[in-house]
């Protein structure tokens, strides 16, 4: 039976006709925990998973704690199978949608699926698509998984297409990842709900992005998202780690004054926090565990922090802070865009490299912290639009990219990031900078301009790599 029949509320019926106790029985128990799946829904779309108490998802479900308990072995349980079910729904929707195409009608067919779904069932498009990466490594894990699945069966129904047929020259990874952010997005602000014009506009300025990477199938070079070489070590990367632990004060009365011990606490507490984030992650982790490791008494993390929440938002903070810093004095380091975006970007995504904590607590443990440092990622995407802006200029009306394909670019890029910093130590977010060079590069440029940039471009960086070993 599946979720559609659940909710019509309809009763099962023996093969005469009449509804059996038993079937009855069984009916009640599916609409339970329907119910507490959708309890799990609204409670974590209205507080983020952090505040998502079982109390709250009950109170929600408008059932009992021990009928909870009868379906559930603890909240986590019931987040994660509700990921679970409201993923089989979306694959299903966009499995359907793809079963009879080919080639680029895969791609729009499936765009239109995901837009589609999020229309129609909007509280649970925005759990899945966002609120999903709140719930730690099993949720994110989950999360993952729909998103792959989803990529392999627009994948197999675009490899169907005639070779010489235009295809978008992407990985469908960063299709469904790009599509999740940007949906997300606008359903935790109101918006898709609101008319069908939006949505409808939504799903077409998507597929008018894809089509800006359309290529002959046969010729494509960036259909499977991989590292590539990497390019010389930008000069505005910092040699010094970002995130590095301030020395303990000496023993005794220190001898600087108030606000600067003030600021050597705050900055203990912080880099402990980031530490913390990386190795436990922010649902396991303390206001004890990161003043144990900051070497402060709890009264100076109170006096300083409301609550772990705000440390983590803190440490989020300072780290976009930095990150932007060292994109900005890259991007304005040169001349003309797309050789400013290509600075930048190329210090952008080193610095992430040499700095892993950074990046994991940016784009994967800040979506656990709450609403305001998912608020604050979602300001990002307005940041970086920035370094788009200026080449949307030079491009003109008539030639640039639309403001939703621009979001769309960020959106794509961030969740290659994000797939690189879930593997921490083990990312190769810089060896991934030609695949995100193309991201942003081939809806300004043009598909054959923007692979002869980046050839050439990658070609320098190789040249210049030799002499500095010499």
């Amino acid at each position: 039976m599946n979720v559609l029949s659940l909710k019509s509320g309809s009763v099962p019926r023996s093969p005469g006709g009449r509804p059996t106790l038993a079937m009855a029985q069984q009916q009640r128990k599916r609409t339970q925990r329907q119910r507490l799946v959708t309890g799990m829904v609204e409670a974590t779309n209205r507080s983020g998973y952090a505040k998502a108490s079982i109390a709250t998802v009950i109170a929600h479900a408008g059932v009992s704690r021990p009928t909870f308990y009868d379906y559930f072995e603890d909240r986590d349980a019931c987040f994660l199978a509700s990921i679970l079910e409201v993923d089989g729904e979306l694959r299903e929707a966009v499995q359907s949608a793809v079963a009879d195409t080919a080639g680029q009608a895969a791609w729009e067919a499936a765009v239109r699926a995901m837009v589609e779904y999020a229309a129609g069932e909007p509280a649970r498009a925005r759990f899945l698509m966002g609120e999903a990466m709140a719930g730690g490594p099993a949720a994110i894990a989950a999360r993952d998984e729909s998103a792959e699945q989803l990529a392999t069966a627009i994948s197999a129904a675009v490899e169907r297409g005639s070779p010489s047929a235009p295809v978008a020259d992407l990985d469908p990874r960063v299709l469904v990842g790009s599509v999740y952010r940007m949906v997300s997005i606008r359903l935790r602000r109101g918006g898709l709900r609101r008319e069908e014009a939006v949505i409808g506009a939504l799903a077409d300025e998507l597929i008018g992005w894809l089509s800006a990477y359309a290529r002959p199938a046969s010729s494509r070079r960036w259909a499977t998202l991989g590292p590539g070489p990497e390019p010389a070590r930008s000069p505005h990367v910092p040699d010094v780690p970002l995130q590095r632990t301030p020395s303990a004060p000496a023993s005794g009365r220190p001898r600087a004054g108030a606000e600067e011990v003030t600021e050597q606490q705050r900055l203990r507490i912080l880099y402990a926090t980031a530490r913390l984030a990386e190795t436990k992650g922010f649902a396991a982790t303390t206001v004890t565990d990161i003043r144990k490791l900051a070497r402060v008494h709890s009264s100076v993390f109170y006096r300083l922090f409301a609550d772990k929440q705000e440390a983590f938002a803190a440490v989020h903070e300072l780290g976009f802070q930095q990150v932007m810093d060292v994109t900005a004095k890259a991007f304005f380091s040169v001349a003309g865009w797309p050789e400013r975006s290509w600075a930048g970007g190329l210090a952008f995504t080193q610095l992430l490299q040499a700095n892993p904590v950074v990046a994991y607590i940016a784009f994967v443990e800040a979506y656990a912290v709450g609403p305001g440092a998912v608020q604050r990622i979602e300001d990002s995407h307005v940041a970086f639009l920035y370094f788009l802006e200026e080449g949307a200029a030079e491009r003109g009306p008539d030639q640039a990219p639309s403001r939703v394909a621009m979001e769309a670019i960020i959106a794509g890029i961030f969740e290659v990031i994000y797939m690189q910093a879930r593997l921490r130590q083990k990312a190769q977010i810089a060896a991934m900078f030609p695949y995100i060079a193309h991201i942003w590069l081939t809806p300004f440029l043009g598909v054959k301009q923007s692979d002869a940039f980046i050839a050439r471009k990658m070609k320098a960086a190789a040249s210049k790599g030799r002499a500095r070993k010499r």
